[in-house]
């Protein structure tokens, strides 16, 4: 399993940016997606994620803020992200949790890590 991440880049304060990260590989038991993030010293955090079936969940901090979305014909998932401060700059992973072949237990995969730097 491999999960590509694409979307980041330099934004200025206020402005919007979307994420995508598609999954490839043996995706057959995919569960959920979803995006995570870590700031210069600070430990990684949930950002949002989404079921398979489209249950979400949100950092309360965010809400209102990001919206995930999920395509799982294509094995992707996205976050908007619009109204961006410069506290939002940090790393952005990626994940997927699969469950295992026997059904009795999860796996969780990580993309590369796109960079998002939000200037004021």
């Amino acid at each position: 399993v491999q999960l590509q991440a694409s979307g980041g880049g330099l934004v200025q304060a206020g402005g919007s940016l979307r994420l995508s990260c598609t999954a490839s590989g043996s995706t057959t038991r995919l569960n959920s997606m979803g995006w995570y993030r870590q700031a210069p010293r600070k430990s990684r955090e949930l950002v949002a994620a989404m079921s398979s079936t489209g249950i979400t969940n949100y950092d309360d901090s965010l809400k209102g803020r990001v919206t995930i979305s999920r395509d799982n014909a294509k094995n992707t998932v996205y976050l908007q992200m619009n109204s961006l401060k410069p506290e939002d700059t940090a790393v952005y992973y990626c994940a997927a949790v699969f469950v295992t072949v026997d059904g009795k237990g999860m796996n969780d995969y990580w993309g590369q890590g796109t960079l998002v730097t939000v200037s004021s």
